[in-house]
C-alpha cells in the first residue's frame, strides 16, 4: 500500500494520475497547504522541502518502507517500480527524461509564476505580468511544435511520464493568458489525454476539498513570510 501525501494542485495531481494509470493501491491524506499542513513535523519528516507532494510505500524496493518527495522523482520512482511510462531502450528514456525536466525546470516553475502575478499577487505588477505570461506563450509554443512533430505525445508516438507531468499545468490555461486557439496541435493533445478515464479519476483526487484562495491568512501561509522560516 502507498500512503500519499498530497492536495490538489497541479504537482500532486501527477502523482494521483500516474497512480491511477498505474492502478496501485494508495491511500491519500490531504495536506492542506492553505492551513500550514505542510509546515507540520510529521510531513517535512517526509518532506524536508515542504513541498506536496509525498508518499511512503510499504513495500520498497528492498521490502522496507520507502518515503520519496519532489513530484518529478515520485513519477520515476513509481515508473520504475511498475515498468510503466518509461522506454526501457536508453535513447527512448532520455526522450522522456528531457521533457520531463522540461517540465520541472520550465512548465510548472513559469507556469506558477505566470498564474500568481496575474491572480494572486497583491499589486498588479505589469512588469510581472508581461514576463511570464510572455513566458507562459513561449513555452505552449515550444509544446505545439512538438506535438506537431510526434504527431501524438510529448516524448513520441507512446503515452510517457511526461505527458503526465505537463497535463496537469495545462488545466489553468485561461488563468495563464493562454488562447487555444494559438495552439491547435498542443490543444489536440490536451483533449486527447483529457479523456483518458485514469487521468480523470486523478485530477478528481480531493478535489471537492480545493477552495480558491480567499482569507489574508492563507494568503500569508501560501506567499507570506511563514513559508520562508527555517525548520
Amino acid at each position: 500500500m502507498i500512503d500519499l501525501y498530497s492536495w490538489p494542485t497541479p504537482n500532486g495531481h501527477k502523482v494521483h494520475i500516474m497512480l491511477e494509470e498505474c492502478a496501485l493501491p494508495y491511500r491519500v491524506h490531504p495536506i492542506n497547504i492553505g492551513k500550514g499542513d505542510q509546515f507540520t513535523p510529521d510531513f517535512l519528516a517526509i518532506s524536508p522541502n515542504n513541498k506536496i507532494p509525498a508518499l511512503v510505500d510499504s513495500e520498497g524496493p528492498d521490502g522496507q518502507p520507502m518515503s520519496v518527495f519532489e513530484s518529478g522523482a515520485i513519477l520515476l520512482y513509481l515508473a520504475e517500480k511498475t515498468g510503466r511510462f518509461m522506454p526501457a531502450d536508453t535513447r527512448g528514456r532520455y526522450e522522456v527524461l528531457q521533457w520531463l525536466m522540461f517540465q520541472m525546470g520550465g512548465v510548472g516553475p513559469m507556469l506558477g509564476q505566470a498564474h500568481h502575478f496575474r491572480i494572486y499577487a497583491p499589486e498588479k505588477i505589469d512588469y510581472g505580468i508581461n514576463r511570464y505570461t510572455n513566458e507562459a506563450r513561449r513555452l505552449y509554443g515550444v509544446m505545439d511544435k512538438r506535438i506537431q512533430h510526434t504527431g501524438a505525445y510529448i516524448a513520441g508516438a507512446d503515452y510517457t511520464l511526461a505527458d503526465i507531468a505537463i497535463f496537469p499545468w495545462l488545466r489553468s490555461w485561461e488563468s495563464q493568458g493562454i488562447d487555444w486557439a494559438d495552439y491547435p496541435a498542443l490543444k489536440a493533445w490536451f483533449d486527447r489525454i483529457g479523456e483518458r478515464p485514469a487521468v480523470q479519476r486523478g485530477v478528481q483526487v480531493l478535489a471537492e476539498l480545493r477552495q480558491p484562495v480567499r482569507t489574508d491568512a492563507e494568503k500569508e501561509v501560501l506567499f507570506g513570510q511563514t513559508q520562508y522560516q527555517r525548520r
